[in-house]
């Protein structure tokens, strides 16, 4: 697993290659982590990531690490121009490698993840491959997808706008429906309708979906018969230039994703034919220009609803790449000596002190439940599909309730993911400011997560209109089968609301499970009061319905949490002490999550408040229960040094020596003698380069 740079001494020759770290150093601390506990790390990872993963990322990477292109050592120094040409050379590489080694698609996208440095064809082989797989009717997919697998064409997906993102439905893109020509006319008809953040179509697609309003005559007008998706050329082939009716360029400088090109685009009266329009679900029929529309409307996002199922279960290896250097890092670093005991002659280590380990210890035990809850979603996908290559057999009942589930766990997920990354940094005291952390690029990329596929705020809009809607019928027919478990929920606390209820949670882990979903069950039946009988404004209630959103998806954590490691406790393959351990790991989860929301817990009446003031206490006690077994539980996550690019999170402990090589001798800054005499010009001591870099600005 460790990966170690080169020996300081055989680069630099000067009296620093000869110093060492003090006593103890990082090696020998986090070996004797390591042995404070028993946990089978080989057998947790593969619970948690599968051997098949394992071997697939083991492969992969030893690849990868022959590859210079994929040297991770300077690309943090290079410019946007630099990062976008590095980018487009990996992102090649990588396909040739594929061809090369007979990949697959997981293999190709275990390079990706483990390179970490989005390549402008991802949105190519992500969503414009499953716009045409999902959205072509069986001629179009017959005469696109091979063309698309082969890379003949490079695709992206042009939705969101300069104007709308969200909100698709006030797309302002048109493409207008020319009978006469059988063609579809695309047009731009404002600067805010331009498409806006569509990557890999700034510089390098040549084609894109592209999602306008079909705009059909009717009575010497046109109407709009809302979004659809069209395929259209964007680029020429060979010269890779764009026509004159169509504007597209890259958006410039981001938070993050520097390799990669978002878009601007606009068209102006631009033709294409016919057949661009994407039909699976809806066609015009080109003699008549009748429409025929979509069979059910929640087959046009069926693709969304995976989308989000994958981005929930990416959300607890980011959080876990996060966590694993925290743990590492503040297992080695130690600061001051214990006051109460000052015969001790080494400083405490970090992690040892409580105002530490409940920023990191409760966000360890996050990946986890990230981890089952992600794993139970995408299993409940499957369940509503008959074939995973066609939508054609949904069962849409059931990919409706999915729908809503990922938009909660989505937003709640990749927040958790995003504040939790900081929440790491800021733990790591000076040096995690340093870009030896690991952490800047992932924590610039990865600030997209709380916005795309929905903004975080906004997509939880879906979840309360559900819980509003689910217990206004369980209100109307009482008497009614409970067809999910959300329903089940809502009909018991309905039957018993009036009682206080008796949820013994310090002695139960059964009845946390309840306290959560009575909880989410009493904001719901508040949503439905305040909404349907108060007839409170919906804009006056979204504060209040994101929290309603937060609670149904945090009760789903915890559900599928208690579900895997409680309720299920006999089925895993692991010894005693290891099953303990994850069952604290659910309690300081939960635990954790009541205390810092505690006036709803009370409010609700899920959880009285003698039982919230033992709370901290029970935290305190899981904390010091899960410390000892705090390395082997990051290490079980199986990430590798080369994916962690972290002198601070390295497997083998040897954070100075790693801090020290990458400014000693990485860093490219210390390469060049600088002329700092403000009365000359120059800049690098005897290059004569001030008019050299005046041209570049």
């Amino acid at each position: 697993m460790s990966h170690l740079h080169k020996n300081i001494a055989n680069e630099t020759g000067d009296f620093t290659a000869k110093l060492k770290p003090v006593a103890p150093d990082g090696a020998v601390v986090i070996e004797n982590e390591r042995k404070r506990s028993i946990i089978n790390v080989k057998q947790l990872s593969e619970h948690l990531l599968t051997s098949q993963y394992l071997e697939r990322q083991r492969r992969v990477l030893d690849i990868l690490r022959q590859e210079k292109i994929f040297s991770k050592a300077t690309q943090a120094n290079l410019s946007r121009p630099d990062r976008y040409k590095l980018g487009l050379a990996r992102g090649k590489r990588m396909r040739q490698l594929q061809d090369l080694h007979g990949w697959n698609d997981d293999d190709f996208l275990m390079a990706e993840y483990l390179v970490d440095d989005i390549q402008p064809y991802h949105l190519h082989i992500s969503l414009f491959t499953a716009a045409v797989r999902e959205q072509a009717n069986d001629e179009q997919r017959a005469s696109w997808m091979p063309k698309i697998a082969a890379w003949e064409i490079i695709g992206a997906y042009a939705q969101t706008e300069l104007g709308h993102g969200s909100n698709v439905r006030g797309i302002e893109t048109e493409a207008r429906w020319d009978q006469s020509s059988k063609e579809f006319v695309l047009h731009s008809p404002t600067i805010t309708a331009s498409k806006w953040w569509n990557g890999t179509l700034g510089r390098t697609a040549n084609y894109a979906v592209v999602i306008a309003q079909l705009m059909l005559p009717e009575d010497g007008t046109y109407k709009s018969y809302g979004p659809h998706p069209f395929i259209v050329q964007i680029r020429d082939m060979k010269t890779h230039r764009p026509p004159d009716s169509i504007v597209v360029g890259d958006i410039g400088p981001k938070y993050g994703y520097a390799a990669m090109d978002n878009a601007y685009c606009l068209f102006n009266q631009h033709r294409i034919p016919f057949s661009a329009m994407l039909s699976r679900f809806s066609s015009i029929d080109p003699e008549t220009g009748i429409y025929t529309k979509p069979k059910s409307p929640s087959s046009v996002y069926g693709q969304l609803t995976r989308g989000r199922s994958v981005i929930v279960m990416h959300a607890r290896l980011i959080l876990a790449r996060a966590v694993t250097v925290a743990v590492r890092y503040l297992s080695v670093r130690r600061q001051f000596r214990d006051q109460d005991d000052p015969t001790q002659p080494l400083e405490t280590p970090v992690l040892d002190y409580t105002t530490v380990q409940i920023r990191i210890l409760p966000l360890l035990a996050t990946t986890f439940a990230l981890h089952y809850a992600g794993s139970h979603m995408k299993q409940l996908y499957e369940r509503t599909r008959k074939n995973d290559t066609t939508l054609d057999t949904v069962d849409h009942a059931a990919l409706s309730e999915l729908h809503v589930t990922s938009a909660g766990l989505k937003s709640l997920a990749t927040t958790l993911a995003a504040d939790s990354i900081e929440t790491c940094r800021r733990s790591m005291g000076g040096h995690g400011f340093g870009g030896g952390t690991g952490l800047v690029q992932l924590n610039a990329d990865y600030l997209s997560k709380p916005t795309v596929e929905g903004d975080n705020w906004m997509i939880t809009q879906q979840v309360a209109r559900y819980l509003i809607k689910k217990v206004k019928e369980c209100i109307q027919s009482p008497e009614s089968h409970a067809f999910s478990e959300t329903e089940e929920h809502v009909k018991a606390y309905l039957s018993a609301r009036l009682q206080k209820p008796r949820i013994d949670i310090l002695r139960s882990d059964q009845a946390i499970v309840h306290a959560f979903n009575w909880r989410m069950a009493h904001l719901a039946y508040k949503a439905y009061d305040a909404r349907e009988l108060q007839k409170k404004s919906w804009n006056s209630l979204l504060i209040e319905l994101h929290k309603l959103s937060t609670a149904y998806s945090q009760a789903m954590l915890v559900s599928n949490f208690y579900t895997a490691v409680v309720r299920q406790q006999g089925s895993l393959p692991f010894d005693t002490l290891t099953k303990s351990v994850l069952v604290d790991l659910f309690r300081l989860f939960v635990f954790n999550i009541m205390n810092s929301e505690a006036r709803e817990f009370q409010n609700s009446g899920a959880v009285s408040s003698e039982d919230l003031d033992e709370i901290p206490n029970k935290v305190l006690e899981l904390m010091a229960s899960i410390r000892p077994h705090a390395v082997r539980l990051v290490d079980a996550w199986s990430i590798p040094d080369y994916l962690l690019d972290s002198a601070l999170g390295r497997y083998d402990g040897r954070v100075y020596e790693d801090l020290f090589h990458r400014a000693h001798v990485v860093n490219p800054l210390n390469k060049l003698t600088f002329n700092p005499r403000y009365k000359e010009d120059e800049i690098v001591l005897g290059s004569g380069d001030a008019q050299h870099i005046l041209a570049k600005l």
